[in-house]
């Protein structure tokens, strides 16, 4: 019965290996073959347990009423399901993730264009080698000195150097 409701809760491992480090694929593909075997456990297990044979015991345990004591007792016994208390909670944690991420996946498309029209800013420019300083300046305007600012060299303030 656990292995039914377990089985839903399946591991896609394709993508799960595609985010792995490197220097993790052997604890990555460890844990992979203890989900395997587990599973492969689990699934061989019964959907019932094996009923217990009570009229053996009856016949083999010397003392009387001990085998219907335990016949009663057995039957009395119920295990309670296991409340689940996380799934909401992984639940909303995946939602606010999935938000953080298309937040993160918008910023880095507008970083790329922007990086992507600085490489073709460095693209268009001249080679350095037949710059002249102007021309370096005008391409680079962090490179420009300020000489009425900063009259002697090198004419930019020496926390910048």
């Amino acid at each position: 019965m656990a292995g039914r409701k377990l089985a839903l809760k399946a591991i896609d491992w394709v993508p799960f290996g595609e985010i792995i480090p490197r220097n993790q694929k052997a604890v990555a593909n460890s844990l992979k073959s203890w989900n395997e075997i587990l599973t492969s456990r689990l699934a061989a297990l019964p959907e019932k347990p094996p009923a217990i044979n009570w009229a053996y015991y009856k016949a083999s345990v010397a003392k009387a009423g001990l085998v219907d004591d335990f016949q009663k007792k057995f039957n009395a016994l119920k295990v309670p399901m296991p409340e689940d208390k996380y799934t909401a909670q992984v639940d909303a944690e995946e939602k606010k993730d999935v938000k953080i991420c298309a937040e993160f996946l918008s910023l880095s498309k507008t970083r790329i264009e922007e990086y992507e029209k600085e490489l073709e800013k460095m693209k268009n420019i001249i080679p350095f080698d037949q710059m002249t300083i102007e021309d370096l300046n005008e391409v680079f305007p962090e490179t420009k000195l300020d000489k009425k600012k900063y009259p002697y060299w090198p004419h930019q303030p020496i926390e910048q150097l």
